[in-house]
């Protein structure tokens, strides 16, 4: 049963705030809803979520809503800022728009496009379809964080998720730019790559910020 777009909205920060944050349960006032909130009375009779005084609790039932609505939200930021090249803030913007469009398996041809990404944008994980089980079982992998390469292991510059006009422009001028080739060579204390025939160096923040579509 397809639940409303704002419960959704409630699922998924339901589960970042207990899968993620290690909390058991959300404040209204974090979730930004009231007692008497419409899509708050959608989920109790669903039973997905349980309520305690000003606390939200995601039972087991709602769960795997919860972890389809994640992984449908980061499709899309993935799908706004590696395909479409819309980023920041309307990128953003845009996925929490087109997320809740992603149901009948639409959310695994966009996955698939994307070669199944373990991270989005902002190097928060995907919770991983069937579709990932299928194409790690036939050694096929997705976009993942240079920080997630061990050495000796490289490929395409997918994405570039520095947010931060001098970061970009350091990685730029490295030749570090989507559709080429990266080599990861070591990992410790920094991220030695080589691009093309030039190494470069760069500590572990900016190595997150590096998305790479693994060979």
């Amino acid at each position: 049963m397809k639940v409303s777009p704002k419960a959704e909205e409630i699922l998924e920060a339901l589960w970042i705030a207990t899968e993620e944050a290690g909390d058991n349960a959300a404040h209204l006032s974090t979730l930004g809803i009231g007692p008497d909130d419409e899509a708050l009375a959608e989920l109790n009779r669903l039973a997905y979520i349980e309520v305690s005084g000003d606390r939200v609790y995601l039972r087991k039932e709602g769960r795997p809503e919860a972890r389809m609505t994640v992984r449908r939200h980061r499709l899309a930021e993935r799908l706004m800022m590696d395909i479409l090249d819309v980023k920041g803030g309307e990128g953003n913007a845009k996925a929490c728009e087109l997320e809740h469009l992603l149901h009948q398996g639409v959310d695994t041809k966009i996955c698939t496009l994307l070669n199944h990404p373990s991270t989005c944008p902002h190097g928060n994980p995907i919770p991983p379809g069937l579709c990932c089980e299928e194409a790690r079982e036939q050694g096929r992998v997705g976009v993942v964080a240079l920080t997630e390469l061990k050495a000796g292991e490289g490929g395409e510059i997918a994405y570039l998720a520095a947010d931060d006009p001098k970061k970009m422009q350091k990685l730029m001028s490295m030749g570090v730019l989507p559709g080429n080739r990266l080599q990861l060579s070591q990992t410790f204390p920094t991220f030695v790559f080589k691009v093309g025939h030039s190494q470069f160096a760069v500590d572990q923040d900016l190595a997150r910020e590096i998305f790479v579509r693994k060979e």
